[in-house]
C-alpha cells in the first residue's frame, strides 16, 4: 500500500485490527525490521501499520529533504490516510526524531511515543567517532557489516537475508544519498519541538548499542525531556525489536495499555 505526499509516495502495510501502533524504522533500513515485533502486536490486540521512510525500501526515491522534520511531516500523512484515532508511534534510530516531529505537529492524531534507540538531540562526537560514520556510509558492504555488529548478542537467523535486502537497497545511488543525508544529519532538529511533545513518551534503549557513548545514561536523558520513562534492553544493540524482540514487546506492551 501506498500513501502519497508532495514530491513523492510511502510504502507501507497493515496487519491486525485494534488501536493503531505505527512503526517506522531506521536510516539505512527497511520496514520489515519490526518483521519479529509485529506478531506479539496485533496478537495483543492491536493493528500495526510499518511504513519505510522516504528513499527506502518501497518509498519513492530522489527527495529533496531527508530531515527529521520531513519524516514527521510523512509520518502524520500516514495518519491522516488511515484516519485513525490517536496512533502510538514507533520509531527506531533516526525515525526517532521523525515520532517527535509528528507529535508535536499533530498531537490530535498521536496518543504516545516510542523511541528505540533514537536520536531526538544532537550527540557529541569525538574526531575518531565523526570518521567513523562517513567510513560506514560511505559503502552498502559497510553498512552491512556495521548492521551485523549493531546485533551484538542475539542475532537473527535470517539476518543475512536481511541484510542482503539492506545492500541490494543502497546500491541504487538514490536511495545510498537518502542514507547518507540522513547520516550525516549531526543536528537533528527533532531536538528543537522536545519541549511541544505532551503526549505520554517511552524510551527504549539496548544496553549494548554502538551508536552511543553511554546508552543508559541518553536513555535517561531522553527520558527527562520528553518527562516519560527508560527502559533498558538488556544485551541489546541498536536494533533491539529484531534482535530482543520478546524483551521489546515486554517493555512495549504495558506502556500501550495504559496509553489506550
Amino acid at each position: 500500500m501506498f500513501v502519497d505526499v508532495p514530491d513523492g509516495r510511502l510504502a507501507y502495510d497493515s496487519a491486525g485490527e485494534g488501536p493503531l501502533v505505527v512503526c517506522v524504522p531506521g536510516l539505512g533500513d527497511i520496514r520489515e525490521v519490526y518483521r519479529f515485533l509485529r506478531p506479539a502486536l496485533v496478537e495483543a490486540g492491536y493493528r500495526v501499520v510499518t511504513m519505510d521512510l522516504r528513499g527506502h525500501g518501497e518509498s519513492s526515491a530522489g527527495w529533496d529533504d531527508y530531515s527529521q522534520s520531513a519524516v514527521g511531516g510523512d509520518i502524520v500523512a500516514l495518519l491522516e490516510e488511515l484516519d485513525a484515532p490517536g496512533a502510538v508511534l514507533l520509531g527506531n534510530s533516526y525515525a526517532g526524531g521523525g515520532i517527535v516531529r509528528a507529535a508535536a505537529e499533530a498531537p490530535e492524531r498521536v496518543a504516545g511515543i516510542v523511541p528505540i534507540d533514537g536520536f531526538i538531540r544532537a550527540i557529541p562526537l569525538n574526531v575518531a567517532v565523526r570518521a567513523l560514520v562517513r567510513v560506514i556510509g560511505s559503502s552498502p558492504w559497510l553498512w552491512k557489516i556495521y548492521y551485523g555488529m549493531a546485533h551484538p548478542t542475539a542475532k537473527p537467523t535470517d539476518l543475512d537475508g536481511h541484510r542482503a535486502k539492506l545492500v541490494a537497497m543502497l546500491r541504487d545511488p538514490r536511495r545510498h544519498e537518502a542514507m547518507r543525508r540522513m547520516l550525516f544529519d549531526r543536528a537533528p532538529d527533532a531536538e528543537q519541538v522536545l519541549p511541544q511533545v505532551r503526549c505520554p513518551a517511552l524510551v527504549l534503549m539496548g544496553v549494548k548499542d554502538p551508536d552511543f557513548p553511554d546508552p543508559a545514561a541518553e536513555a535517561r536523558t531522553q527520558a527527562s525531556l520528553l518527562r516519560g520513562q527508560a527502559v533498558l534492553i538488556d544485551g541489546a544493540g541498536h536494533y533491539p525489536m529484531s534482535e530482543f524482540p520478546e524483551r521489546t514487546a515486554e517493555a512495549l506492551l504495558p506502556f500501550l495499555k495504559n496509553v489506550f
